[in-house]
């Protein structure tokens, strides 16, 4: 049987991008693991913040628990449950009432 050591470190290699975005859009978790950032973001501070709130979305996207296309957000609080859907608006993409954007804001790092 094969001994197996855990490296003392911790790897992440989530790719980061600086792209030009809405004003009031700081950042985005993407359906193929990348992470996008409004290019105009250059506090380190917030630049932390926003990653790891993108971070938990992109858990929420592994994990089959939230999911969106251009029209619509899908989400579900286990995989068992049926998909909802919410039309994506201004309003509603990145509202904070909804349960996966508190659990995002509540995980991130403050």
């Amino acid at each position: 049987m094969a001994y197996k050591i855990k490296p003392g470190y911790k790897i992440d290699n989530t790719p980061v991008y600086f792209v030009p975005e809405d004003k009031n859009v700081l950042g985005r978790a993407n359906k193929n693991g990348t992470i996008t950032i409004n290019e105009k973001v250059r506090d380190k501070k917030l630049l932390d913040k926003i990653i790891s709130h993108e971070k938990v979305h992109l858990k929420q996207i592994k994990k089959g628990l939230i999911w969106y296309d251009n029209n619509y957000m899908y989400h579900r609080k286990s995989t068992k449950d049926p998909w909802k859907k919410i039309k994506r608006s201004l309003k509603m993409d990145g509202n904070k009432s909804h349960w996966w954007e508190k659990e995002a804001y509540k995980k991130q790092n403050k």
